[in-house]
Protein backbone atom coordinates (compact mmCIF):
# COMPACT_ATOMS: atom_id res chain seq x y z
CA UNK A 1 0.00 0.00 0.00
CA UNK A 2 1.40 3.28 -1.28
CA UNK A 3 1.58 5.87 1.76
CA UNK A 4 1.72 9.67 0.63
CA UNK A 5 2.86 12.81 3.34
CA UNK A 6 1.57 15.98 2.15
CA UNK A 7 0.75 19.13 4.43
CA UNK A 8 -2.96 19.24 2.94
CA UNK A 9 -5.00 16.80 1.71
CA UNK A 10 -8.51 17.61 -0.54
CA UNK A 11 -10.94 15.12 -1.51
CA UNK A 12 -12.71 16.58 -4.60
CA UNK A 13 -11.45 18.59 -7.05
CA UNK A 14 -14.97 20.76 -7.96
CA UNK A 15 -15.40 24.34 -7.20
CA UNK A 16 -14.49 23.93 -3.46
CA UNK A 17 -11.68 21.85 -3.87
CA UNK A 18 -9.89 23.18 -6.37
CA UNK A 19 -9.90 26.71 -5.55
CA UNK A 20 -8.76 25.78 -2.04
CA UNK A 21 -5.97 23.55 -3.40
CA UNK A 22 -4.74 26.07 -5.43
CA UNK A 23 -4.86 28.38 -3.14
CA UNK A 24 -3.18 26.49 -0.08
CA UNK A 25 -0.44 25.08 -3.14
CA UNK A 26 0.26 29.10 -4.24
CA UNK A 27 1.09 29.64 -0.04
CA UNK A 28 3.75 27.22 -0.34
CA UNK A 29 1.92 24.01 1.19
CA UNK A 30 2.33 20.83 0.01
CA UNK A 31 -0.91 19.72 -1.70
CA UNK A 32 -2.70 16.53 -3.17
CA UNK A 33 -6.24 16.42 -4.65
CA UNK A 34 -7.59 13.14 -4.43
CA UNK A 35 -10.95 12.77 -6.76
CA UNK A 36 -12.93 9.76 -7.38
CA UNK A 37 -13.80 10.63 -11.01
CA UNK A 38 -11.73 10.22 -14.19
CA UNK A 39 -9.47 13.02 -15.60
CA UNK A 40 -10.83 14.00 -19.20
CA UNK A 41 -10.04 16.64 -21.05
CA UNK A 42 -11.56 18.53 -24.05
CA UNK A 43 -10.82 15.86 -26.08
CA UNK A 44 -13.00 13.21 -24.76
CA UNK A 45 -16.29 15.91 -24.84
CA UNK A 46 -18.04 13.91 -27.74
CA UNK A 47 -21.15 15.87 -26.75
CA UNK A 48 -22.81 13.18 -27.02
CA UNK A 49 -25.00 11.48 -23.98
CA UNK A 50 -24.90 8.18 -24.11
CA UNK A 51 -21.27 9.11 -23.11
CA UNK A 52 -21.45 11.53 -20.89
CA UNK A 53 -23.79 10.92 -18.27
CA UNK A 54 -21.64 7.49 -17.59
CA UNK A 55 -18.55 9.34 -17.76
CA UNK A 56 -19.53 12.47 -15.82
CA UNK A 57 -22.34 11.52 -13.63
CA UNK A 58 -22.42 10.38 -10.20
CA UNK A 59 -24.07 6.84 -10.64
CA UNK A 60 -23.98 6.85 -14.77
CA UNK A 61 -26.58 9.98 -14.10
CA UNK A 62 -28.86 8.04 -12.67
CA UNK A 63 -28.78 9.14 -8.89
CA UNK A 64 -32.38 9.89 -7.40
CA UNK A 65 -33.66 10.48 -4.11
CA UNK A 66 -34.84 6.85 -2.60
CA UNK A 67 -38.42 6.98 -3.87
CA UNK A 68 -36.98 7.88 -7.22
CA UNK A 69 -39.15 11.08 -7.35
CA UNK A 70 -35.95 13.58 -7.85
CA UNK A 71 -33.71 12.82 -10.59
CA UNK A 72 -30.16 14.37 -9.36
CA UNK A 73 -27.68 15.83 -11.69
CA UNK A 74 -24.32 15.70 -9.76
CA UNK A 75 -20.57 15.90 -11.68
CA UNK A 76 -18.32 12.73 -11.24
CA UNK A 77 -14.36 13.59 -12.72
CA UNK A 78 -11.92 16.06 -12.12
CA UNK A 79 -13.42 19.59 -11.86
CA UNK A 80 -16.81 18.08 -10.24
CA UNK A 81 -19.99 19.80 -11.66
CA UNK A 82 -17.77 22.69 -12.75
CA UNK A 83 -17.03 20.43 -15.62
CA UNK A 84 -20.82 19.38 -16.68
CA UNK A 85 -22.50 22.34 -15.39
CA UNK A 86 -23.90 25.22 -17.43
CA UNK A 87 -22.05 27.99 -16.48
CA UNK A 88 -24.79 30.39 -14.61
CA UNK A 89 -22.53 32.67 -12.35
CA UNK A 90 -24.49 33.68 -9.11
CA UNK A 91 -23.52 35.75 -6.02
CA UNK A 92 -25.39 34.67 -2.96
CA UNK A 93 -28.55 36.83 -2.43
CA UNK A 94 -28.35 39.31 0.53
CA UNK A 95 -31.81 37.98 1.96
CA UNK A 96 -29.55 34.67 1.71
CA UNK A 97 -26.80 35.78 3.86
CA UNK A 98 -29.25 37.37 5.87
CA UNK A 99 -31.28 34.50 6.68
CA UNK A 100 -28.02 32.88 7.65
CA UNK A 101 -27.13 35.05 9.97
CA UNK A 102 -30.31 35.32 12.03
CA UNK A 103 -31.03 31.71 12.12
CA UNK A 104 -27.85 29.66 11.81
CA UNK A 105 -25.45 31.63 13.38
CA UNK A 106 -23.29 32.13 10.37
CA UNK A 107 -20.77 34.86 10.55
CA UNK A 108 -20.09 35.50 7.59
CA UNK A 109 -21.35 38.79 5.02
CA UNK A 110 -21.31 40.07 1.83
CA UNK A 111 -18.56 42.16 2.36
CA UNK A 112 -16.08 39.10 3.83
CA UNK A 113 -17.05 37.41 0.90
CA UNK A 114 -16.43 40.56 -1.77
CA UNK A 115 -12.72 40.10 -2.37
CA UNK A 116 -13.09 36.28 -2.76
CA UNK A 117 -16.10 36.84 -5.40
CA UNK A 118 -14.00 39.19 -7.00
CA UNK A 119 -10.76 36.98 -7.63
CA UNK A 120 -12.59 33.84 -8.44
CA UNK A 121 -14.83 35.77 -11.14
CA UNK A 122 -11.44 37.39 -12.47
CA UNK A 123 -10.07 33.95 -12.88
CA UNK A 124 -12.98 32.17 -14.39
CA UNK A 125 -14.06 35.21 -16.68
CA UNK A 126 -17.20 35.77 -15.72
CA UNK A 127 -18.66 39.15 -17.14
CA UNK A 128 -21.87 40.80 -17.57
CA UNK A 129 -24.50 38.88 -19.55
CA UNK A 130 -25.04 40.17 -22.90
CA UNK A 131 -27.54 39.34 -25.51
CA UNK A 132 -25.85 37.85 -27.59
CA UNK A 133 -25.72 34.53 -25.17
CA UNK A 134 -29.86 34.32 -25.49
CA UNK A 135 -30.69 31.52 -27.75
CA UNK A 136 -34.52 31.19 -28.52
CA UNK A 137 -34.92 29.28 -25.53
CA UNK A 138 -33.87 31.90 -23.59
CA UNK A 139 -35.40 34.79 -25.40
CA UNK A 140 -38.54 32.86 -24.78
CA UNK A 141 -38.30 33.33 -20.66
CA UNK A 142 -37.49 36.81 -21.78
CA UNK A 143 -40.15 38.03 -23.92
CA UNK A 144 -42.73 36.36 -21.93
CA UNK A 145 -41.38 37.64 -17.98
CA UNK A 146 -41.10 41.18 -20.11
CA UNK A 147 -44.35 40.92 -21.19
CA UNK A 148 -45.99 40.71 -17.59
CA UNK A 149 -43.25 42.73 -16.28
CA UNK A 150 -41.54 40.50 -14.17
CA UNK A 151 -37.88 42.35 -14.74
CA UNK A 152 -36.38 39.50 -16.54
CA UNK A 153 -32.13 39.71 -15.62
CA UNK A 154 -29.37 38.24 -18.09
CA UNK A 155 -27.18 35.50 -16.36
CA UNK A 156 -23.29 35.94 -15.83
CA UNK A 157 -21.18 33.14 -17.54
CA UNK A 158 -18.35 31.43 -16.30
CA UNK A 159 -17.00 31.56 -20.62
CA UNK A 160 -14.09 32.36 -22.43
CA UNK A 161 -14.17 32.43 -26.19
CA UNK A 162 -17.90 30.57 -26.40
CA UNK A 163 -19.03 29.09 -29.58
CA UNK A 164 -22.36 28.52 -27.93
CA UNK A 165 -22.74 24.99 -29.17
CA UNK A 166 -25.40 24.20 -26.37
CA UNK A 167 -23.66 20.88 -24.72
CA UNK A 168 -21.97 22.58 -21.71
CA UNK A 169 -23.24 19.94 -19.42
CA UNK A 170 -21.98 16.97 -21.65
CA UNK A 171 -17.97 18.83 -20.71
CA UNK A 172 -16.89 21.81 -23.23
CA UNK A 173 -14.94 20.19 -26.18
CA UNK A 174 -13.40 23.62 -27.09
CA UNK A 175 -12.05 24.48 -23.19
CA UNK A 176 -14.20 28.04 -23.45
CA UNK A 177 -16.42 27.18 -20.35
CA UNK A 178 -13.69 27.81 -17.42
CA UNK A 179 -14.64 25.02 -14.85
CA UNK A 180 -12.18 24.01 -12.06
CA UNK A 181 -11.03 21.31 -14.65
CA UNK A 182 -8.91 24.38 -16.96
CA UNK A 183 -8.99 26.51 -13.97
CA UNK A 184 -8.16 26.12 -10.75
CA UNK A 185 -7.15 22.27 -10.54
CA UNK A 186 -4.25 23.96 -13.85
CA UNK A 187 -3.18 26.33 -10.58
CA UNK A 188 -3.17 24.14 -8.23
CA UNK A 189 -1.13 21.45 -10.30
CA UNK A 190 1.54 24.71 -11.61
CA UNK A 191 1.84 25.60 -7.72
CA UNK A 192 3.43 21.97 -6.77
CA UNK A 193 -0.27 20.12 -5.98
CA UNK A 194 -0.64 16.30 -6.96
CA UNK A 195 -3.58 15.18 -8.39
CA UNK A 196 -5.18 11.43 -8.30
CA UNK A 197 -8.23 10.87 -10.47
CA UNK A 198 -9.77 7.65 -10.20
CA UNK A 199 -9.16 7.92 -6.42
CA UNK A 200 -12.20 7.48 -4.16
CA UNK A 201 -11.36 7.88 -0.71
CA UNK A 202 -13.04 5.72 1.99
CA UNK A 203 -11.71 5.94 5.27
CA UNK A 204 -11.05 8.71 7.52
CA UNK A 205 -8.63 8.04 10.66
CA UNK A 206 -8.49 9.94 13.97
CA UNK A 207 -6.23 10.09 16.82
CA UNK A 208 -7.78 12.26 19.39
CA UNK A 209 -9.23 15.37 17.73
CA UNK A 210 -6.33 15.23 15.13
CA UNK A 211 -7.21 13.16 11.44
CA UNK A 212 -4.06 11.27 11.29
CA UNK A 213 -4.47 9.43 7.91
CA UNK A 214 -7.10 8.79 4.89
CA UNK A 215 -7.28 5.83 3.09
CA UNK A 216 -8.34 5.51 -1.06
CA UNK A 217 -9.21 3.12 -3.26
CA UNK A 218 -7.06 4.06 -6.58
CA UNK A 219 -6.41 2.36 -9.76
CA UNK A 220 -3.40 0.56 -8.98
CA UNK A 221 -4.95 -0.33 -4.89
CA UNK A 222 -5.09 1.01 -2.21
CA UNK A 223 -3.32 4.39 -1.02
CA UNK A 224 -2.55 6.05 2.56
CA UNK A 225 -2.40 10.07 2.88
CA UNK A 226 -1.15 11.15 6.14
CA UNK A 227 -1.64 14.98 5.98
CA UNK A 228 0.54 16.74 7.97
CA UNK A 229 -1.39 19.63 8.62
CA UNK A 230 -5.28 18.69 7.61
CA UNK A 231 -8.19 17.19 5.54
CA UNK A 232 -10.46 19.23 3.50
CA UNK A 233 -13.02 17.65 2.30
CA UNK A 234 -15.37 18.79 -0.96
CA UNK A 235 -16.62 15.58 -1.95
CA UNK A 236 -20.16 17.87 -2.38
CA UNK A 237 -23.00 17.85 -0.27
CA UNK A 238 -24.00 14.29 -0.77
CA UNK A 239 -20.57 12.87 -0.87
CA UNK A 240 -19.19 14.59 1.95
CA UNK A 241 -22.07 13.62 4.52
CA UNK A 242 -21.82 9.82 2.94
CA UNK A 243 -17.93 9.83 3.62
CA UNK A 244 -18.31 11.55 7.60
CA UNK A 245 -21.39 9.16 7.87
CA UNK A 246 -19.51 6.08 6.93
CA UNK A 247 -16.65 6.86 9.09
CA UNK A 248 -18.90 7.45 12.09
CA UNK A 249 -17.82 11.57 12.11
CA UNK A 250 -21.16 12.57 13.39
CA UNK A 251 -20.76 13.78 16.93
CA UNK A 252 -24.06 15.83 17.40
CA UNK A 253 -26.21 13.90 15.01
CA UNK A 254 -26.46 16.39 12.46
CA UNK A 255 -24.34 15.31 9.59
CA UNK A 256 -26.49 14.29 6.58
CA UNK A 257 -29.49 16.16 7.76
CA UNK A 258 -30.74 19.31 6.42
CA UNK A 259 -30.18 18.29 2.48
CA UNK A 260 -31.48 20.76 -0.24
CA UNK A 261 -32.24 20.00 -3.58
CA UNK A 262 -33.62 23.20 -5.15
CA UNK A 263 -36.41 20.68 -6.34
CA UNK A 264 -36.48 22.05 -10.26
CA UNK A 265 -39.68 21.74 -11.68
CA UNK A 266 -40.03 21.88 -15.47
CA UNK A 267 -42.86 22.60 -17.81
CA UNK A 268 -42.83 22.63 -21.58
CA UNK A 269 -44.33 25.13 -24.18
CA UNK A 270 -44.89 24.37 -27.72
CA UNK A 271 -44.41 26.41 -30.51
CA UNK A 272 -45.37 26.87 -33.84
CA UNK A 273 -42.18 28.14 -35.29
CA UNK A 274 -38.95 26.23 -34.31
CA UNK A 275 -36.51 27.07 -30.63
CA UNK A 276 -34.36 24.15 -31.27
CA UNK A 277 -33.22 24.78 -27.34
CA UNK A 278 -30.55 21.81 -27.97
CA UNK A 279 -28.72 24.95 -29.54
CA UNK A 280 -27.05 27.71 -28.00
CA UNK A 281 -26.18 29.13 -24.25
CA UNK A 282 -27.86 26.70 -22.47
CA UNK A 283 -29.03 29.39 -19.64
CA UNK A 284 -28.69 33.07 -20.13
CA UNK A 285 -31.61 34.51 -18.29
CA UNK A 286 -33.54 34.41 -15.28
CA UNK A 287 -36.32 35.58 -13.46
CA UNK A 288 -36.17 36.34 -9.75
CA UNK A 289 -40.14 37.22 -9.62
CA UNK A 290 -41.02 34.89 -6.94
CA UNK A 291 -37.88 34.49 -5.36
CA UNK A 292 -39.40 35.72 -2.16
CA UNK A 293 -43.37 35.16 -1.52
CA UNK A 294 -43.28 35.93 1.72
CA UNK A 295 -44.62 33.08 3.79
CA UNK A 296 -44.51 30.90 1.14
CA UNK A 297 -41.64 29.00 -0.64
CA UNK A 298 -40.31 31.19 -3.16
CA UNK A 299 -38.78 29.92 -6.59
CA UNK A 300 -36.40 31.25 -9.29
CA UNK A 301 -36.98 30.78 -13.25
CA UNK A 302 -34.47 29.91 -15.74
CA UNK A 303 -34.54 27.57 -19.16
CA UNK A 304 -32.78 24.06 -19.27
CA UNK A 305 -31.70 22.93 -23.02
CA UNK A 306 -33.91 20.35 -24.75
CA UNK A 307 -31.12 17.35 -25.26
CA UNK A 308 -33.00 14.16 -27.12
CA UNK A 309 -31.51 11.76 -24.24
CA UNK A 310 -32.52 14.36 -21.12
CA UNK A 311 -36.39 15.31 -22.85
CA UNK A 312 -36.98 11.52 -23.41
CA UNK A 313 -36.72 10.50 -19.63
CA UNK A 314 -38.57 14.30 -18.91
CA UNK A 315 -41.21 14.28 -21.49
CA UNK A 316 -44.55 12.34 -20.22
CA UNK A 317 -46.48 9.56 -21.59
CA UNK A 318 -45.66 6.01 -22.87
CA UNK A 319 -45.64 4.55 -26.33
CA UNK A 320 -47.36 6.81 -28.88
CA UNK A 321 -48.48 9.67 -26.71
CA UNK A 322 -44.68 10.07 -25.76
CA UNK A 323 -43.43 9.56 -29.20
CA UNK A 324 -45.61 12.11 -30.55
CA UNK A 325 -44.13 14.92 -28.17
CA UNK A 326 -40.77 13.96 -28.72
CA UNK A 327 -41.42 14.11 -32.45
CA UNK A 328 -42.48 18.04 -31.57
CA UNK A 329 -38.49 18.18 -29.97
CA UNK A 330 -37.18 21.35 -32.47
CA UNK A 331 -40.47 23.34 -31.70
CA UNK A 332 -40.12 22.30 -27.78
CA UNK A 333 -39.29 25.48 -25.12
CA UNK A 334 -38.11 24.26 -21.73
CA UNK A 335 -38.93 26.76 -18.61
CA UNK A 336 -37.70 25.55 -14.96
CA UNK A 337 -38.60 26.36 -11.75
CA UNK A 338 -35.88 26.29 -8.43
CA UNK A 339 -37.40 25.64 -5.73
CA UNK A 340 -36.38 27.80 -2.59
CA UNK A 341 -35.98 24.81 -0.23
CA UNK A 342 -34.98 25.75 3.52
CA UNK A 343 -35.70 29.38 3.89
CA UNK A 344 -39.48 28.67 5.97
CA UNK A 345 -40.38 25.80 8.00
CA UNK A 346 -38.89 22.48 5.32
CA UNK A 347 -36.09 20.79 6.56
CA UNK A 348 -35.07 19.23 3.39
CA UNK A 349 -34.23 16.25 3.02
CA UNK A 350 -31.55 13.74 5.22
CA UNK A 351 -28.54 11.72 3.53
CA UNK A 352 -27.98 8.13 5.03
CA UNK A 353 -25.59 4.95 4.42
CA UNK A 354 -26.28 1.59 4.38
CA UNK A 355 -24.16 -1.19 6.32
CA UNK A 356 -22.38 -1.60 3.54
CA UNK A 357 -21.69 2.09 2.12
CA UNK A 358 -24.74 2.54 -0.27
CA UNK A 359 -25.97 6.40 -0.13
CA UNK A 360 -29.80 6.76 0.79
CA UNK A 361 -31.41 10.25 -0.19
CA UNK A 362 -34.78 10.51 1.27
CA UNK A 363 -36.33 14.09 0.16
CA UNK A 364 -40.18 14.49 1.03
CA UNK A 365 -41.96 16.68 -0.87
CA UNK A 366 -44.10 18.68 2.20
CA UNK A 367 -47.11 20.39 1.10
CA UNK A 368 -45.50 23.85 1.46
CA UNK A 369 -43.28 22.54 -1.46
CA UNK A 370 -45.86 21.61 -3.78
CA UNK A 371 -48.15 24.82 -2.80
CA UNK A 372 -44.88 26.28 -4.45
CA UNK A 373 -44.20 23.81 -7.47
CA UNK A 374 -48.32 24.22 -8.42
CA UNK A 375 -47.76 27.96 -8.43
CA UNK A 376 -44.88 28.22 -10.47
CA UNK A 377 -46.08 25.91 -13.19
CA UNK A 378 -49.19 28.08 -13.77
CA UNK A 379 -47.00 31.10 -13.47
CA UNK A 380 -44.77 29.20 -16.40
CA UNK A 381 -47.67 28.75 -18.13
CA UNK A 382 -48.58 32.46 -18.00
CA UNK A 383 -45.11 33.68 -19.18
CA UNK A 384 -44.66 31.61 -21.92
CA UNK A 385 -48.49 32.10 -23.29
CA UNK A 386 -47.47 35.65 -23.24
CA UNK A 387 -44.46 34.01 -25.27
CA UNK A 388 -46.38 32.84 -27.71
CA UNK A 389 -46.97 29.17 -27.26
CA UNK A 390 -49.54 27.49 -28.93
CA UNK A 391 -49.52 24.81 -25.64
CA UNK A 392 -48.15 24.39 -22.97
CA UNK A 393 -47.42 20.91 -21.16
CA UNK A 394 -46.94 19.82 -17.48
CA UNK A 395 -45.02 16.55 -16.94
CA UNK A 396 -47.32 15.05 -14.82
CA UNK A 397 -47.47 11.52 -15.73
CA UNK A 398 -50.93 12.46 -17.22
CA UNK A 399 -49.79 15.90 -18.30
CA UNK A 400 -51.98 18.90 -17.85
CA UNK A 401 -52.41 20.91 -21.26
CA UNK A 402 -52.76 24.85 -21.20
CA UNK A 403 -53.79 27.01 -23.87
CA UNK A 404 -55.28 29.73 -21.68
CA UNK A 405 -56.03 31.22 -18.10
CA UNK A 406 -59.29 28.90 -18.20
CA UNK A 407 -56.83 25.75 -17.87
CA UNK A 408 -55.02 26.63 -15.12
CA UNK A 409 -57.51 25.85 -12.31
CA UNK A 410 -56.36 22.40 -13.24
CA UNK A 411 -52.78 22.42 -12.62
CA UNK A 412 -54.89 22.44 -9.07
CA UNK A 413 -56.44 19.34 -9.29
CA UNK A 414 -53.90 17.44 -10.70
CA UNK A 415 -51.60 15.21 -8.12
CA UNK A 416 -48.52 16.86 -7.50
CA UNK A 417 -47.25 13.36 -5.70
CA UNK A 418 -43.59 11.43 -6.01
CA UNK A 419 -43.35 10.01 -9.69
CA UNK A 420 -46.63 11.70 -10.45
CA UNK A 421 -44.35 14.57 -12.15
CA UNK A 422 -41.12 15.00 -13.26
CA UNK A 423 -38.38 16.69 -11.00
CA UNK A 424 -34.51 17.31 -11.18
CA UNK A 425 -31.94 18.57 -8.93
CA UNK A 426 -28.90 19.87 -10.23
CA UNK A 427 -28.20 21.48 -7.40
CA UNK A 428 -27.21 19.75 -4.00
CA UNK A 429 -26.69 21.87 -0.57
CA UNK A 430 -26.50 21.16 3.05
CA UNK A 431 -25.85 18.45 5.16
CA UNK A 432 -22.70 19.46 7.22
CA UNK A 433 -24.00 23.10 8.04
CA UNK A 434 -21.53 26.13 8.81
CA UNK A 435 -22.63 27.77 12.01
CA UNK A 436 -21.21 28.99 15.64
CA UNK A 437 -23.62 26.82 17.53
CA UNK A 438 -22.33 23.45 18.04
CA UNK A 439 -25.60 21.98 18.41
CA UNK A 440 -26.43 23.04 15.43
CA UNK A 441 -23.79 22.76 12.91
CA UNK A 442 -20.74 20.86 11.74
CA UNK A 443 -18.39 23.13 10.88
CA UNK A 444 -17.54 26.53 12.13
CA UNK A 445 -18.20 29.94 9.60
CA UNK A 446 -15.01 29.16 8.48
CA UNK A 447 -15.44 25.47 7.68
CA UNK A 448 -13.31 24.31 10.44
CA UNK A 449 -15.37 20.81 12.43
CA UNK A 450 -16.31 21.94 15.72
CA UNK A 451 -15.04 18.52 17.17
CA UNK A 452 -12.12 17.57 14.95
CA UNK A 453 -9.56 20.31 14.52
CA UNK A 454 -7.79 19.72 11.40
CA UNK A 455 -10.40 18.79 9.42
CA UNK A 456 -12.06 21.43 6.95
CA UNK A 457 -15.15 21.10 4.65
CA UNK A 458 -14.94 23.36 1.74
CA UNK A 459 -17.87 22.59 -0.92
CA UNK A 460 -21.82 23.10 -0.92
CA UNK A 461 -22.54 20.90 2.15
CA UNK A 462 -21.88 23.64 4.29
CA UNK A 463 -24.65 25.79 3.46
CA UNK A 464 -27.43 26.00 6.46
CA UNK A 465 -30.27 26.16 3.78
CA UNK A 466 -30.69 26.37 -0.19
CA UNK A 467 -28.98 29.18 -2.22
CA UNK A 468 -31.55 30.70 -3.82
CA UNK A 469 -29.95 30.60 -7.33
CA UNK A 470 -27.10 28.31 -8.98
CA UNK A 471 -24.42 27.66 -6.07
CA UNK A 472 -21.49 27.24 -8.60
CA UNK A 473 -19.87 31.20 -8.00
CA UNK A 474 -20.75 31.28 -4.06
CA UNK A 475 -18.82 27.77 -3.39
CA UNK A 476 -16.05 28.53 -5.13
CA UNK A 477 -15.79 32.02 -3.27
CA UNK A 478 -16.99 30.24 0.35
CA UNK A 479 -14.02 27.67 -0.42
CA UNK A 480 -11.58 30.74 -1.00
CA UNK A 481 -12.76 32.59 1.88
CA UNK A 482 -11.91 29.13 4.42
CA UNK A 483 -8.57 28.18 2.38
CA UNK A 484 -7.17 31.77 2.83
CA UNK A 485 -7.46 31.78 6.47
CA UNK A 486 -6.42 28.32 6.32
CA UNK A 487 -2.87 28.84 4.88
CA UNK A 488 -2.89 32.26 6.94
CA UNK A 489 -2.69 30.37 10.16
CA UNK A 490 0.56 28.22 9.20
Amino acid sequence: MATLTPDFCIIGSGAGGSVAAAVLAQAGAKVLILEEGAHHTRRAFNMQESWAYPALYQDHGNRATDDLAIIILQGRAVGGGTTVNWTSSFRAPERTLGLWRERHDVDIDAATLAPHYAAVEERLNIKEGTFDDVNRNNQKLWDGASKLGWQPELIRRSVKGCARLGYCGLGCPIDAKQSALITFVPDAVAAGAELRPDCRATKIELEGRRVVSVVAEGPDGPITVRPRRGLLVAGGAINTPALLLRNRLDSNGIVGRRTFLHPTVPVIGIFREPVEAFYGAPQSVSCHQFADRLDRVGYVLETAPVHPMLAAIAFPGHGEAHRQIAARLPFVQATIALLIDGHHDDVGGAIDVTAGGRINIAYPIAEPLREAARDAIKNMARLLLAAGAEQVMTLHDDPVTIRDEGDLARVDRTPFEPQRHTLFSAHQMGGCPMGQDTRRSVVDSRGRHHAIENLWITDGSVFPTALGVNPQLAVYAHARLFATQIARQG
